[in-house]
């Protein structure tokens, strides 16, 4: 018996032009290259320009995205833009981006899950396809978190970059094995018992401002690594498989410690993770779509690889996708 899955056509991302690197932060906070490598791996990351929105960065990874897939604006019938920095409080940014498309039908509407923002995106999307809401989407990861940024905390302003990733999914028919291309299984998780050791203090209901991120660094570290690995086994016993089946773990890009110890502890092998964020920094909801998009265009990603992906952000919020690209 057939059934339908969710298959990645294209990927797209963008960076900005500007680049932040450690020795530059050494100049406006009392940090170094050496303290920041050692503890995140980091040596540098994108700052979006004057006047360069989220939406901007969106654009042009969904245009990239699409250019991949060989599919025009005019196929896509829904899009979903993981952000946690929209233009605005309303409306959307994805309805932003549609217009930039010239979309005049279907849906656009954003997912706020912060960093798990994509994976919560791509799950709402192979949802909405295997329910037939939607035959193509475009699902994107957009940040501008420089935004939100307190430059004078040296504890948050060295780890986060802005960019956008973006992919095309697609309705398929698979035979309902492993072997399928396309989404296998997700999982999602949240626990907002944790929201004060990752949140932003501000907002429209609360003070009337944007705010500035805040985070207890050690206390997110202390739960990324099991939460991670919650989710991932479930998605070993959803489908039988295990991390010796992987082709490629493709982690959300917080911190290169957290990523090694979450390998570590599912035993995947270290040539199989894949890591850009030593050149991205963190970019949230982008970083999983920039990490696909980095690793498809230097060949390590091919067609019928066998992916994991999975993050972890604000909320606390946590999920994996297990699909064959």
């Amino acid at each position: 018996m057939s059934v339908i899955r969710s298959t990645v056509t294209g990927c797209g991302s963008f960076l900005p032009e500007k680049i932040l690197t450690n020795d530059d932060l050494s100049k406006m906070v009392d940090t170094s290259d050496e303290w920041i490598v050692q503890r995140t791996g980091i040596t540098q990351r994108h700052i979006a320009g004057e006047g360069e929105m989220t939406s901007d960065l969106a654009l042009a990874a969904a245009r990239r995205a699409l250019a991949d897939a060989g599919r025009d604006a005019q196929d896509i019938d829904t899009i979903i833009l993981a952000t946690a920095t929209p233009d605005n409080t309303f409306p959307a940014t994805a309805v932003t981006v549609q217009a930039g498309l010239g979309i005049h039908h279907g849906a656009a509407f954003d997912i706020h899950a912060v960093c798990s923002g994509f994976v919560y995106a791509l799950t709402t999307a192979d949802a909405y396809i295997r329910s037939g809401l939607a035959r193509r989407c475009l699902v994107i990861g957009a940040e501008t978190f420089s935004r939100i940024l307190d430059w004078e905390d040296r504890t948050t302003c060295v780890l986060f970059g802005d960019g956008a990733g973006a992919v095309v999914v697609e309705a398929s028919e698979g035979v309902g094995s492993n072997d399928d291309r396309g989404i296998l299984t997700s999982h999602l998780r949240s626990d907002g018992r944790h929201k004060d050791k990752l949140y932003v203090d501000g907002g429209p209901s609360s003070t009337q401002t944007v705010g500035h991120l805040r985070m207890e660094g050690r206390e997110v570290y202390k739960h990324a690594v099991g939460m991670i690995t919650d989710v991932i086994e479930d998605a070993y016993k959803a489908t039988g498989l295990t991390s010796e089946d992987l082709t490629w773990f493709v982690p959300h890009q917080a911190n290169k410690r957290i990523i090694d110890a979450s390998a570590r502890k599912l035993k995947i092998a270290p040539e199989k993770v894949v890591t850009t964020v030593q050149l991205h920094g963190n970019t949230s909801a982008a970083s999983i779509p920039l990490a696909l998009d980095t690793a498809v265009r230097d060949g390590r990603i091919k067609k019928n690889d066998l992916l994991m992906l999975e993050a972890m952000g604000g909320g606390f919020t946590w999920g994996s996708v297990l699909l064959r690209w």
